[in-house]
């Protein structure tokens, strides 16, 4: 009697952490190149040399990829930082950047804007994978500055620390034709976020 043929189980083949990683730069390097409507399940496999049964099996499609491998990219996890105080969170969320890739990362989210507000399922794995945890985290540290008597509680700076670093991040290209870079950030954390925050 002939043996059976392995039924496939659906479990994911883990992926070894550097093969992971040159997954992930290649879906940023196509993003950059032909933006996120243009990019394909098809073009990752080519360009990764691999199937797209096997990104199918780790990931569930192309929004999914792109949240990731954008996670993926970032230099530093709002979790992982914990200095003591205030300032120095805020500071360390910045001084691990390095120019060029912060060039390349205002560029690349400033070609996923549209497809962004356009396309649902990107947004959702955005907010799922990267935008909630990192919101998370925020909010504990900033819990963190005032349960040290750093911060007031009822201060109405609080609940915009998030968008005051999106907008500083953002606004520079758009005001001064010049990428963000960690000393323009760290000068003004230094001269617009903490002084909102009474720090």
């Amino acid at each position: 009697m002939p043996a059976e043929t392995p039924k496939p189980t659906g479990r994911r083949t883990r992926l070894t952490p550097e093969r992971e990683a040159e997954l992930y730069e290649a879906v940023l390097a196509l993003l950059r190149e032909v933006g996120y409507d243009a990019l394909t399940m098809d073009a990752v496999a080519a360009r990764t040399h691999s199937s797209k049964a096997t990104l199918y099996r780790q990931w569930k499609g192309k929004p999914e990829l792109v949240a990731k491998a954008l996670r993926h990219n970032k230099p530093v996890s709002l979790a992982d930082i914990d200095t003591g105080t205030v300032r120095g969170d805020l500071q360390a969320m910045v001084c691990r950047a390095d120019t060029e890739r912060m060039a390349k990362d205002a560029a690349l989210m400033r070609g996923l804007g549209h497809a962004v507000h356009s396309n649902e399922e990107l947004h959702r794995a955005l907010r799922d994978v990267l935008v909630e945890p990192e919101m998370a985290a925020l909010d504990a540290m900033l819990r963190r500055a005032v349960e040290r008597g750093e911060l007031a509680a009822d201060n109405p700076a609080v609940p915009f620390v998030a968008h005051m670093m999106i907008g500083g991040f953002f606004a520079r290209p758009l005001i001064e034709d010049r990428a963000p870079d960690a000393d323009y950030l760290s000068h003004y954390i230094d001269a617009v976020i903490l002084p909102a925050l009474g720090v």
